[in-house]
């Protein structure tokens, strides 16, 4: 063991295989001789089915099978998938529209799946897609985030799914009558593509009793229990399997249609049947992010403390309700609605939307990157107004006394904002930044500071499961609940397990969703993977240490208090063997205890923690071009304590790049007939690397004290602070001239047309 070694960076083991072709994901390892599926997918955004033609299909070269909403009714499914709804201010329900697998006598946006075409070759499928025959009466298309229009479900007239409140509406209208000035600012929150690198794709395969299904997905037991239930099969009856996962950023946490569907052709046709989305189609039929406004409110009190804040959303669900499988309350905003101000009455309202647009997931359509960039906004808007530093009006109402309790419930165990801000201030030379902006304008050039101090919080499931199994060839398996989309969790959990046992890292194997090997788990999502899982990994390190104590004392013939273990070795008073864990559990092989060979354990985090952090951002705008450029980034963080740093600083570089994509280029476009005109890397713009700063990162820790392990993680930590950053530090450079409102992305073409009017206004 490297004695040294514990909680430092250490390159990712998987990489190896990644980087040299070696990698398992689910286009490379579907069974040998696997038929191919295609999706005829409706081609425009709203429209009622006349006709549904899919016989010269069946009829074509190739073809095994063809299925239609119809076959699946008629095989008995259960074809409405599930889906998050919430209760209405009034106490009511939201809407409940059913969303079948295939569609069933609407169309009801661009890229719904109509019918499963299955053949010999991808080519023969696609051949007879193309044959089938689609009638319909096409319907307006809604696609404002606001009532009225053609109504997209029957349960939803005015096409309004929800509308929510949270927080406590009497006490925050109350302070915003009794305050000295309010400030005010709309935002806007524009729609991304997820764009993972690895499209969606499953491959089913049926043993005639047995389902196996392999999609890359976040994790394997979600859709279990949602496949029986399709299927009319006991849960006993179905596999689930993750390979390896080319990223998910939330976007494939829930189940889609395609994976249903795939495995009843598998079921009928007794053949393992593969689809894998193409970039267009993924585009056209994954969960989609944020796309919402946003009526933000600050009341301030004679001395510019923080007397009440209020917001009004308007959020687009797209066609159906979220599949994500979580209350939508638990996901908008109410974990942070407060984010790090000490705020007295707080009050939120969501009206969530119908458009004929693909379906938004509720989680990436209205969750804490959005809270944070909301509030961050605002509070930046109101320095300027009340004439304040951005910096000092922060730290003014940061909260500085710990617990704290929010008024929307959540309690933040520790922080130290201030400092985290401080150790950000310097980092990034603020002091010098007037110096720049002066350069920069020598240059023909505008120059912004932006800052943005986040706070997030570890949602999903605050459980996990973990089991080890010790080997005959002398080393151990974990098996864990989490599922990595690439964030390193192999080498993460495995060294911890090192760590914390003394076994060496290279005789550890890393198992992961696979339904079959391991009861129950949570998956990856909402930065818990770390934490949950080593949580759970400690309490199973814990039984161990304790089963093998009681084994050596049998052995060494000491009373069990006499042993000690010191991470690496067993050690007894009175005997000079000093044994590790693989020694002991060698010896207990040989004498037949089966029962010190494998561990499994569910535990629970006693509370959630709460990473946050200050990002500061300097932009510069060329005037003639309007081209936007973040020529410097600094990020501190308080992930509280961390095993592999190197691999948290990767996590927060590729977050930043998600945010800084958001910001400047990405951009989904509708028309207004609802056909997507952003449905290619020639129309959707995606950062590249001449688009990213330098990035400096630092790490200022206050250890949690809501799990054992002083842990708060950190997976979605850049892209939650990026956002406001890069937002802030554009209004700063435009706001000498005048320009109060500015909205992602920042495209040339914008900023150009913003810098344009304000000169005309001048003039």
């Amino acid at each position: 063991m490297e004695k040294f070694g514990k909680s430092q960076s250490m390159k990712r083991s998987e990489d190896i295989r990644f980087l040299t072709g070696h990698g398992r994901y689910i286009d490379d390892i579907a069974p040998e001789g696997a038929l191919h599926a295609v999706l005829l997918r409706a081609p425009v955004a709203h429209a009622t089915i006349t006709a549904l033609d899919v016989s010269a299909a069946r009829d074509s070269d190739g073809v095994a099978l063809v299925l239609t909403v119809d076959d699946l009714l008629a095989a008995d499914m259960q074809i409405n998938m599930p889906g998050a709804v919430v209760d209405n201010r009034d106490g009511s329900k939201g809407a409940q529209p059913e969303r079948p697998l295939l569609a069933r006598g609407k169309l009801r946006h661009v890229g719904e799946p109509v019918a499963l075409i299955v053949a010999e070759t991808l080519h023969q499928a696609r051949d007879a897609a193309e044959l089938i025959e689609l009638e319909y009466d096409e319907l307006p298309a809604h696609m404002g985030l606001h009532t009225g229009g053609e109504a997209i479900h029957a349960e939803a007239p005015d096409n309004r799914a929800f509308d929510w409140g949270m927080g406590d509406e009497a006490a925050t209208n109350a302070a915003f009558e009794t305050a000295a000035r309010v400030v005010r600012l709309e935002v806007g929150d524009n729609r991304v593509i997820v764009n993972a690198m690895e499209g969606r794709g499953c491959f089913a395969e049926w043993d005639g009793t047995r389902m196996h299904v392999a999609f890359n997905g976040q994790g394997v037991w979600g859709i279990k229990g949602e496949m029986a239930q399709a299927l009319g099969l006991a849960e006993e009856n179905v596999r689930i399997t993750n390979p390896d996962v080319g990223g998910g950023f939330g976007m494939k946490a829930a189940s889609y249609n395609e994976y249903f569907v795939v495995a009843q052709a598998a079921r009928l046709l007794g053949k393992p049947v593969r689809w894998i989305s193409e970039r267009t189609e993924g585009m056209l039929s994954d969960h989609a992010g944020r796309d919402l406004v946003t009526m933000a409110e600050l009341a301030f009190d004679q001395n510019n403390r923080i007397l009440g804040y209020r917001i009004h959303t308007a959020c687009n669900l797209g066609a159906y309700n979220s599949g994500f499988g979580q209350p939508i309350q638990t996901l908008l905003f109410s974990k942070v609605l407060t984010g790090t101000y000490d705020i007295p009455a707080a009050y939120m309202r969501v009206e969530g939307f119908y458009t004929n647009t693909t379906q938004v997931d509720a989680y990436r359509g209205a969750g804490r990157p959005e809270a944070i960039y909301v509030l961050e906004r605002v509070i930046d808007r109101a320095a300027r107004e009340l004439g304040l530093d951005p910096i000092e009006l922060r730290k003014i109402n940061f909260i500085k006394e710990f617990p704290y309790l929010t008024p929307t419930g959540e309690t933040y165990d520790v922080g130290d904002f201030p400092r985290v801000l401080d150790h950000a201030i310097a980092d990034a030379d603020v002091a010098g930044f007037a110096a720049r902006r002066e350069k920069s304008e020598a240059e023909g050039k505008l120059r912004g500071l932006g800052l943005c101090f986040y706070i997030e919080s570890i949602l999903g499931d605050p459980s996990e499961d973990v089991k080890v199994e010790f080997t005959p060839e002398g080393g151990a398996t974990i098996y864990v609940g989490t599922q990595s989309n690439g964030q390193g969790h192999e080498t993460v959990i495995a060294k911890f397990l090192s760590d914390q046992t003394g076994i060496p890292f290279e005789k550890i194997a890393f198992v992961q969703g696979d339904s079959d090997l391991i009861p129950t788990g949570g998956g990856t999502g909402g930065s818990r993977s770390v934490t949950t899982q080593a949580n759970v990994t400690l309490a199973a390190v814990s039984k161990m240490i304790a089963g093998f104590s009681a084994f050596f004392a049998e052995e060494a013939g000491v009373a069990p208090e006499q042993v000690s273990f010191d991470d690496e070795r067993f050690r007894a008073e009175g005997s000079n063997l000093t044994p590790t864990l693989l020694d002991l559990a060698e010896m207990a092989r040989a004498k037949g205890r089966d029962d010190l060979l494998t561990w499994k354990v569910r535990d629970k985090i006693a509370a959630r923690s709460y990473p946050n952090g200050a990002h500061f951002a300097e932009v510069e705008i060329e005037r003639d071009t309007g081209v936007a450029k973040v020529v410097k980034y600094t990020v501190v963080d308080d992930f509280g304590n961390l095993i592999n740093p190197m691999l948290a600083e990767g996590q927060v570089h590729g977050g930043v790049a998600q945010g800084l994509g958001q910001a400047l280029c990405e951009n989904v476009v509708f028309d207004e007939d609802g056909q997507l005109l952003s449905a290619s890397f020639m129309d959707y713009a995606l950062p590249r690397a001449d688009d990213m700063p330098f990035i400096r990162f630092d790490v200022e820790p206050v250890p949690s004290i809501g799990n054992p392990m002083g842990m708060k993680g950190c997976g979605e930590a850049g892209t939650v602070g990026a956002l406001a950053a890069v937002s802030n530090a554009v209004q700063d450079a435009l706001w000498p001239l005048g320009i109060r409102q500015v909205d992602m992305p920042f495209t040339p073409m914008r900023l150009w047309s913003l810098m344009g009017g304000a000169k005309l206004a001048a003039e």
